[in-house]
């Protein structure tokens, strides 16, 4: 009976779930990680069952290790392999990327995760271009933490709005995807905007005959 009561429990379902889901949209993108990880942060603030920062920890610790298994394929996997990382993805983006990779570095890292469909075009960069692990590790950790927090903030925003643990797990689903849907929207506007041409610089030659 007691491993029932275990097994029925909040937390000994939800941290493994959370990981797993987590873990599972690092790296294989077809779960939505910001909307796991707001639900779960909605869940910890209206229900016994989880703890908030526990959650917190968990995510980072997830999104950690899937950002760790997608580099290590780029860096040391075949051709197919970096194909299949980099499928749907721009080859001039993925190029752009690698432009920025090579001057900011690490910094790329932590943008990179923060910004919509900005974490694969990095890892491929860094992967491409052998980044050290020990510069690497430490990045993708700060990276996957801030991360964690800026999504279970949505989730406590729902929490605080519902007392019912299933409505603020749905509204804070709802919250984390539309505001991935809307960053998608303003960076794709950003990208397609056309760059002003600079004015040309005037011939000293011809400002002297003038």
């Amino acid at each position: 009976m007691s491993a029932l009561a275990a097994w029925t429990d909040g937390s000994a379902i939800g941290y493994p779930v959370l990981f797993g889901g987590v873990l599972l949209g690092s790296v294989v993108p077809v779960v939505p990680t910001g909307a796991v990880v707001g639900a779960g942060a909605a869940f910890a603030v209206t229900a016994s069952g989880l703890n908030l920062p526990a959650v917190l920890l968990v995510a980072t610790l997830a999104a950690w290790a899937g950002d760790v298994v997608t580099f290590a394929i780029c860096r040391f996997g075949g051709p197919a392999a970096v194909r299949w990382v980099a499928r749907g993805q721009h080859a001039d983006r993925i190029e752009e990327v690698r432009d920025q990779f090579r001057r900011h570095g690490w910094q790329i890292i932590v943008v990179g995760r923060l910004l919509p469909a900005g974490r694969i075009p990095v890892l491929l960069a860094a992967g491409a271009l052998a980044y050290p692990w020990r510069r690497l590790l430490p990045a993708s950790l700060l990276a996957a933490l801030l991360w964690a927090v800026a999504y279970a903030l949505l989730g406590v925003v729902s929490g605080g709005i519902f007392d019912s643990p299933l409505t603020a797990v749905l509204l804070a689903t709802v919250l984390v995807l539309v505001v991935g849907a809307v960053l998608n929207l303003v960076s794709a506007r950003r990208k397609h905007a056309p760059v002003p041409e600079e004015p040309a610089e005037a011939d000293p030659a011809t400002c002297r005959r003038a």
